[in-house]
């Protein structure tokens, strides 16, 4: 067992020791992709894991199906030397998904297996680094040899294809052409990019998530860009260790009107959270009573009619770590923090 792995099997033993567990079974992809490395767990890239993992106090056992035992064992698992690998009947539901006696499922110490993967390891945050600059230099591509003519689906194509090339999966593509900028999750259409187009990837490596959004061409009408980029700065400053994501959420909340917009703008579309080996870990609500930690990622994205930001940053010492970074995008300084503006077309 590797010092990585053995780490996190600690951390599930002590969610297991406070709660007063014998056992647990572990079977969500966020999860097992944490506990097992950033091994790729599933085959539909959203589709339900083909393994499930087991931890007692002294014992770590994985269920996997038989026709994915081969292919985990020799290109995922080996990292993490030997394991206790059970090969499980393909046409039956893993531990887990069927109730396993003597073992609590996963749910019911969701929030506390949260809290144990959100401080991110060093190796963990080298992993984390790499991904961010190879997604943001993907997207730097991609934009670069875009043109107003060009549909929404060529865009979300090229950046499925440079985000392949990086050894990621893309598991969010969207893209916006200037006639559908007000549209918040605008999956993409034949309409042309027009004038302004926004582009946003979320791509997972290594189980990790790297979130990002970049406007190619025009600015925002008035100077709405640039305030949107101050309410994220008070995002970014009330994300502190110890408090609780409906505090943040709460502030962010309250930065929409001191910057001129709406005052219910934050309701009109959600703001982000904590991320890492889910997209949203868990996402910012009123009601999350999640802590922020220190060394834990987090993907904030405010918007407002026509414009957003949002970047994968890292939360440690008290500063702000932007992980989807590319130099070759250009910048504006806010707050001491190189924040992205939009792209002119080449």
């Amino acid at each position: 067992m590797t010092s990585e792995l053995a780490v996190k099997v600690d951390r599930v033993r002590e969610v297991l020791l406070a709660r007063d567990l014998s056992a647990v079974i572990l079977t969500s992809k966020e999860s097992l992709a944490w506990l097992l490395g950033g091994a790729r767990v599933t085959v539909p890239t959203n589709g339900d894991p083909v393994l499930s993992a087991r931890v007692t106090e002294h014992e770590l056992t994985l269920y996997v199906y038989a026709n994915e035992v081969d292919r985990l064992r020799e290109e995922e698992l080996y990292p993490l030397g030997e394991l206790d690998i059970r090969s499980h009947p393909w046409h039956e539901p893993l531990p887990g998904v069927a109730p396993m006696e003597g073992a609590a499922p996963e749910a019911s110490i969701a929030a506390e297996l949260r809290a144990a993967r959100a401080g991110l390891l060093p190796v963990e945050l080298e992993r984390y680094r790499t991904l961010g600059h190879d997604v943001a230099a993907a997207v730097t591509a991609v934009a670069s040899e875009l043109r107003p003519t060009d549909s929404e689906r060529h865009a979300a194509a090229a950046l499925a294809h440079a985000i392949v090339e990086t050894g990621a999966e893309p598991i969010v593509l969207l893209a916006a052409g200037r006639e559908r900028l007000q549209l918040r999750h605008p999956l993409p259409t034949n309409g042309h990019l027009g004038s302004r187009a926004m582009l946003v990837v979320g791509a997972r490596r290594n189980g990790l998530i790297a979130n990002l959004t970049r406007f190619v061409g025009d600015a925002a009408d008035g100077d709405s860009d640039e305030r949107l980029l101050a309410v994220e700065a008070d995002a970014f400053a009330a994300t502190r260790v110890g408090r609780k994501l409906s505090k943040v959420l709460a502030d962010i909340a309250a930065s929409y009107p001191a910057h001129g917009f709406d005052d219910d703008e934050w309701l009109r579309h959600h703001q982000g959270g904590p991320t890492g080996y889910a997209g949203r870990d868990p996402r910012a609500t009123p009601a999350a009573s999640d802590r922020v930690v220190d060394g834990q990622a987090f993907a904030w994205n405010p918007s407002a009619p026509g414009t957003k930001v949002e970047d994968t940053v890292l939360v440690a010492a008290g500063e702000i770590e932007v992980l989807t970074v590319d130099p070759a995008w250009p910048t504006a300084d806010v707050g001491g923090i190189r924040r992205p503006i939009a792209r002119a077309y080449s």
